[in-house]
């Protein structure tokens, strides 16, 4: 199994090089999205999960996005952890944050 995620990962920039820049972007988007999920889950039990991670990808930087991204490959670590704390404490996310409701994330942080 091990091997197998070696080699996708390994082959993935070949794929993305195929695919347009917004599709390298929503690709992207995808996999930080599934990296964070747990993670906004775990530390936020009860928060309704798409608003909240809608607004943390939204304003995430293409470093954060990027990163993200690598952490859907080996799961969420203490790393993005940290980076959904960085996000999730921009003031434009915290007005996302807020026009969408979700006071009890905000409360968290």
């Amino acid at each position: 199994m091990r091997r197998l995620l070696t080699i996708a990962v390994a082959a993935a920039p070949l794929w993305l090089a195929a695919c347009s820049p917004q599709q390298q972007d929503q690709f992207a988007r995808d996999a930080a999205r599934s990296a964070i999920t747990p993670v906004v889950a775990e530390r936020f039990p009860g928060v309704p999960l798409q608003p909240a991670i809608d607004c943390l990808i939204d304003n995430a930087s293409a470093a954060q996005i990027r990163a993200l991204a690598i952490d859907s490959v080996t799961g969420p670590t203490e790393n993005t952890a940290q980076i959904v704390t960085d996000i999730a404490s921009q003031p434009e996310t915290l007005t996302c944050l807020a026009n969408r409701g979700l006071p009890v994330l905000l409360t968290g942080l």
